[in-house]
């Protein structure tokens, strides 16, 4: 009897996907002072965790979109900093 090759899965690239998006989600609504607070912020950390999920998968092999991965890390962190920041200039000083 013949073998049979192993079927290979396809790859699970959906929490790089995710992560992109999430990520572009947060940063767009990162500059929003009031929005930014309750929407960017869970979205940035939301982004950084799936980005660091899928960029695990990536290099176990398991994924094929390390750098997307990589890109939703990016700017959940970037969005994270933009929402501290926007956050400090509309508390001001003593507030």
């Amino acid at each position: 009897m013949p073998e049979e090759a192993p079927s290979q899965s396809p790859p699970r690239d959906g929490l790089g996907n995710a992560a992109l998006v999430v990520g572009l989600v947060a940063l767009v609504f990162a500059f929003v002072p009031i929005v930014g607070e309750f929407v960017a912020a869970p979205s940035a950390v939301l982004a950084i965790v799936l980005g660091v999920i899928g960029l695990v998968r990536a290099e176990r092999g398991h994924a094929t979109n390390g750098g997307t991965a990589l890109a939703g890390i990016i700017l959940g962190v970037v969005a994270g900093f933009v929402v501290f920041l926007v956050m400090a200039a509309t508390v001001g000083p003593g507030g």
